[in-house]
């Protein structure tokens, strides 16, 4: 008696705990199918995880395996961050003929300029434009600076063939660091000896600096240059520069692979103003030397 009582406690409790597992799992089951999304290889539902602030986004210019993290950044230093205006270019792009020096596909966005402390500031904005191409067939030379990006007929420039040139005042002397320029970019297209050069000379005859030159072949007659040629897109061409010092930013092109024509869309420039600028314009004091009086005895 008391073995067949035994018995059935033991298979009772065995029911109980298999109720117990099935009950378990049909509710987990349940919980997964409330949710909305596709599923990822990991398993979990991708629209059940927050959704991605803004400002919690890589900085410009930083590709998705390569973000800079405030941990990535040393203490010293600071990110360039560049706001790009929106992709207008859809389909496929049509066969780039004549650029024999263009960079690989990169696959990524541009990686990210660090500078340091402080030097980050954007300087050209509503700064002053001239021209080789006072009269722009398109546009007006204020919109090189005015902080306007996007794709439109009233946001670019449109200069004359050849080699042309555009030059930014930035007001007075500037340690520079950085610098994107965007062209059209409604459409994939090379632009030819893209130059850039910085000078305190308006004429840009004395005290000249190269910083970007992609002119491989010298057919721009500033010397040859050995930055890559790049496809033209929303990102604009950003590349750092070394603090040079000048007041003047002028950028050059010749033309593009769609037509002879120069387009410039927005140019910014980053940097700092000179430091120990008072030390560099202090007068110096004259020093008074004081001769002795003659001795006529």
């Amino acid at each position: 008696m008391k073995l067949n009582r035994l018995m059935i406690a033991v298979v009772t409790a065995g029911i109980v705990m298999v109720l117990l597992v099935v009950g378990t799992r049909m509710k987990r089951g349940g919980q997964v199918e409330g949710n909305s999304g596709s599923v990822g290889e990991s398993g979990a539902r991708r629209d059940a995880l927050p959704a991605a602030r803004d400002d919690a986004r890589p900085p410009t210019g930083v590709g998705a395996d390569e973000a800079h993290t405030a941990a990535a950044v040393p203490k010293d230093k600071a990110l360039i961050r560049i706001s790009l205006p929106k992709p207008v270019f859809e389909g496929t792009p049509k066969e780039i003929k004549g650029a024999f020096n263009l960079e690989p596909p990169r696959g990524k966005p541009y990686p990210a300029i660090m500078v340091p402390i402080g030097c980050d500031k954007l300087l050209s904005r509503d700064c002053k434009v001239t021209s080789s191409d006072p009269d722009p067939i398109i546009g007006e030379l204020s919109y090189i600076t005015d902080g306007d990006k996007e794709y439109d007929a009233a946001t670019y420039v449109e200069l004359g063939p050849g080699v042309q040139w555009v030059q930014v005042d930035l007001g007075e002397e500037r340690e520079i660091y950085a610098a994107c320029v965007w062209h059209n970019h409604y459409e994939a297209r090379v632009y030819r000896d893209v130059i850039c050069r910085i000078s305190n000379d308006p004429d840009f005859i004395d005290g000249v600096v190269t910083v970007f030159n992609n002119d491989h072949d010298n057919s721009a007659k500033l010397g040859a240059g050995t930055d890559k040629e790049y496809i033209e897109t929303h990102e604009g061409r950003p590349f750092p520069i070394h603090a040079v010092k000048g007041r003047y930013a002028r950028f050059y092109s010749r033309g593009n692979t769609s037509n002879e024509l120069n387009h410039y869309t927005e140019i910014e420039i980053y940097g700092r103003e000179v430091q120990d600028k008072a030390l560099e314009t202090e007068e110096e004091i004259p020093i008074k030397i004081q001769n002795p009086k003659p001795d006529f005895d």
